[in-house]
């Protein structure tokens, strides 16, 4: 609800846009970095520390709330996505692939994905009932009780790997040789392309679901309920990885087409009703985002896996930068139904580019 809390607060959608590219800013500088850090020391280490940094910046939110206390919470859970962006996905690959079990990738990533949806969804589900008893100190104080599970959770992860066994020099070396292997590689290039492709518009328009469910004229203890519908399409995407593991070219082309125009339609219906297809829409591109991750995986050596998906990841963060731009200037002249509407035309244009390679 946090994007309600800045409205609230006063703020315009043009200053929310700017914390949302102050949030992307941060793993922008920081993504590399920490993919490094990560292949040099503990990638479970990382994936315990960011949440952390998650809590005291909800806790500002909710104690100061102002322009700047939103910013300054921004800045650690950006810091929070830089450390765990690449530490999970090569501690996961690397772990089962130590257990015989790296085929699985797909599915236990779908798998993961889906249950942390589930719990988003639990989350908004419960939201307006907690929202309704407290306010937003209510559901802020929860939201700090949840980065510490997180972080108690993250302790338990196995990590059979030694600290800096993939480069002895530390992350400066660590990250010399990722960039090394991308330039040896064309295939992991285009790879490392398609994650930011698939990932950034409609990571970056997630951000602005509840005001787009509040523009269609439903009640604000109503919002909670419908953000649960679109997240329960993602989790469905998230769930069919496994299945759709093999989708090929043509496949994804069809698959980020579809959802292009579930986007652009649902939303532009201007109603509850039309969430549905927003829903359908979130599902398409969720899972599009872990078959682009799996494609990533299988063409990274062992060395450096963690620093390459940060990479991946840095790209991504560039890119949602430049949609946090657009959106605030153009929700602002045109209302978010017409801005959803029109980021939905790169997946357009994206769809093209595999449907071709497929003919080829």
């Amino acid at each position: 609800m946090y994007a309600l809390l800045f409205s609230d607060t006063g703020l315009s959608v043009a200053r929310i846009s700017s914390l949302f590219a102050i949030w992307s800013l941060t793993g922008v500088v920081l993504e590399v970095p920490s993919g490094a850090w990560a292949d040099a020391v503990s990638r479970r280490l990382l994936l315990w520390l960011g949440p952390l940094l998650t809590a005291v910046g909800f806790a500002l939110w909710v104690l100061v709330p102002s322009y700047w206390a939103f910013a300054a919470g921004f800045v650690l859970w950006g810091a929070r996505g830089a450390l765990a962006s690449g530490a999970l996905e090569a501690l996961v690959y690397e772990e089962l692939e130590r257990a015989g079990a790296v085929t699985r990738y797909a599915r236990v990533m779908g798998r993961a994905r889906a249950f942390g949806l589930v719990a988003v969804m639990s989350a908004m589900g419960l939201a307006g009932p907690v929202f309704a008893w407290g306010g937003y100190p209510a559901v802020g104080a929860a939201s700090v009780l949840a980065c510490l599970a997180t972080a108690v959770t993250a302790t338990r992860f196995p990590e059979h790997r030694v600290a800096g066994e993939d480069e002895g020099d530390g992350w400066a070396a660590t990250l010399r040789a990722g960039l090394a292997e991308v330039r040896r590689e064309r295939s992991l290039r285009g790879a490392m392309v398609l994650v930011p492709v698939v990932t950034a518009v409609w990571g970056a328009l997630d951000e602005y679901t509840p005001l787009l469910v509040r523009a269609t004229g439903v009640a604000e203890a109503t919002v909670p309920g419908l953000l649960l519908l679109i997240w329960a399409g993602a989790t469905a995407g998230s769930l069919l990885a496994g299945r759709c593991e093999r989708l090929g070219g043509r496949g994804l082309a069809w698959l980020l087409g579809g959802a292009a125009v579930a986007l652009a339609a649902g939303a532009e219906a201007r109603t509850p009703a039309g969430l549905v297809l927003v829903a359908l829409a979130f599902g398409g591109f969720q899972l599009a985002t872990v078959l682009a991750d799996v494609r990533l995986q299988r063409r990274i050596d062992d060395t450096g896996r963690a620093t390459l998906t940060s990479v991946a990841g840095l790209g991504t963060e560039v890119a949602t930068v430049a949609v946090y731009a657009g959106y605030g200037a153009l929700a602002t002249r045109t209302g978010h139904a017409t801005a959803f509407a029109v980021f939905a035309v790169p997946y357009l244009v994206t769809a093209l580019v595999p449907a071709i390679r497929a003919r080829d």
